[in-house]
């Protein structure tokens, strides 16, 4: 016991402070939204186009990248074929939306980032969230970074938010993976046993739209379709300060 105290007393305190304090500062390699510099895109080029792997980027009218970070893996692959150095990624965290529209920018675009939820469902849930995790066949990246938010460096708990067993004592449920057929039938009946009314959030790029896996026949590419989304938190996967900074924009603890 003595050998415990002196290791907590070492320690010291280890929770983060956010949103009451600055963020912890992210890794420089940390690979945020994707950054188009126009003015270094010829009319003739499209190897960003020919080389993601999930369809992510197209062409605009006038010739200039459109980036759906709800299909995009920030897999850097855009990065290396570009010939001209016009493509980059931040490092801004703060990737979360509430419309799959949002998600979809043209370079000079501003990411509308997720607004708080409605008056009557704040109301009725108050300040606190129990979420039902459904790994709808994931490859345990989003879901480990998910996990990360309930240790002590985190503490996700302390903002009332809280991942329960049952669907049936939940608020809502947070969806990970790309969907498969094997789990649909899981997902849905997960989905109708959370009493009404409910939130759905989607978290990483294969719960948006299918991540690499879109347009097999083995899946759904995401939730998309399936069920009403009330948060996109776009990644592959995304960092644990994204998934965060989502849940309190939708809880409305930061704006």
């Amino acid at each position: 016991m003595l050998d415990l105290i002196r290791a907590r007393i070492h320690q010291k305190y280890r929770t983060i402070k956010y949103p009451d304090a600055p963020p912890p500062p992210v890794p420089d390699r940390l690979r945020g939204r994707l950054l188009v510099q126009t003015d270094r895109c010829p009319d003739d080029c499209q190897a960003c186009v020919e080389v993601c792997p999930t369809g992510a980027i197209t062409l605009s009218a006038d010739h200039k990248p459109i980036v759906d970070l709800g299909k995009c893996l920030f897999c850097n692959d855009c990065v290396q074929a570009c010939p001209h150095q016009a493509l980059s990624h931040s490092t801004d965290y703060k990737l979360s939306t509430s419309t799959r529209e949002h998600l979809i920018l043209k370079p000079e675009d501003a990411l509308e980032l997720a607004q708080a939820m409605g008056n009557d469902l704040k109301k009725l849930l108050g300040r606190s969230l129990k979420l039902r995790q459904v790994c709808a066949g994931g490859c345990n990246a989003c879901e480990a970074d998910v996990n990360v938010l309930g240790t002590v460096g985190w503490d996700l708990g302390r903002f009332g938010i809280q991942f329960v067993a049952s669907p049936r004592h939940a608020d809502g449920i947070l969806i990970t993976g790309p969907v498969t057929q094997n789990m649909h039938s899981a997902l849905m009946d997960t989905y109708n046993a959370v009493p009404s009314p409910k939130v759905v959030i989607a978290v990483g790029a294969c719960a948006i739209s299918g991540g690499p896996f879109i347009g097999l026949d083995q899946v759904h590419n995401g939730a998309e379709g399936l069920l009403p989304i009330d948060l996109y938190i776009p990644g592959c996967p995304p960092h644990p300060l994204t998934i965060l900074d989502g849940l309190l924009r939708l809880l409305g603890r930061i704006s």
